[in-house]
């Protein structure tokens, strides 16, 4: 439905229409914890269908936005964009992910063989980036569950530490007393 209301031709959609896409251009900008502004002009049908099944895989909608329309949604939701705003201009793409590093590792692949998606900003679990220069730095953005991970990891170790540390210890500790207990007898 999103991509039927903002891929109509803007000039000939009615007022109804443009408030109706920009409500749900509102709802999609406040459910999404990860939004991209990308560049993916020029590319032909056949690449296009190519990223958007890349997108499709990795759990990223991509849609194409009219720069206006999403102004005007960004204005309207209660999040602050930042200067998000100031890099509407020419074709704009979306692309929400729950994941923060999704789309740009999907980006950074996909333009191994292409020059865009070309990376316009990004909304990441609030903080707000601008330029094609971060892609590498939002790649290496580990997502919540790497973080978890992490922690856990790093919780387990010193246990694990510890644990071996016993038991090699342990073990010691009763060879020690097995050899003094064979001395006194």
């Amino acid at each position: 439905m999103l991509n039927d209301l903002l891929n109509s031709t803007f000039e000939i959609m009615t007022r109804e229409e443009k408030s109706k896409a920009i409500e749900v251009l509102t709802a999609q900008l406040a459910e999404n914890p990860n939004i991209y502004l990308t560049d993916i002009s020029g590319l032909d049908a056949i690449t296009t269908t190519n990223l958007r099944r890349a997108c499709f895989k990795a759990g990223i909608k991509l849609t194409v936005v009219k720069n206006t329309l999403l102004e005007k949604a960004m204005e309207s939701s209660e999040r602050d964009f930042g200067d998000l705003k100031t890099i509407l201009k020419g074709n704009t793409s979306l692309m929400f992910s729950e994941t923060g590093n999704a789309p740009a590792k999907v980006i950074k692949e996909f333009r191994k063989k292409s020059e865009k998606p070309v990376l316009k900003g990004a909304f990441i679990e609030e903080a707000v980036y601008i330029g094609d220069d971060l892609l590498d730095a939002l790649v290496s953005i580990k997502s919540r569950e790497e973080m978890i991970g992490d922690i856990i990891g790093l919780l387990q170790s010193p246990a694990k530490n510890v644990i071996s540390a016993l038991k090699s210890s342990g073990g010691k500790l009763a060879g020690i007393l097995k050899t003094l207990s064979e001395k006194e007898g």
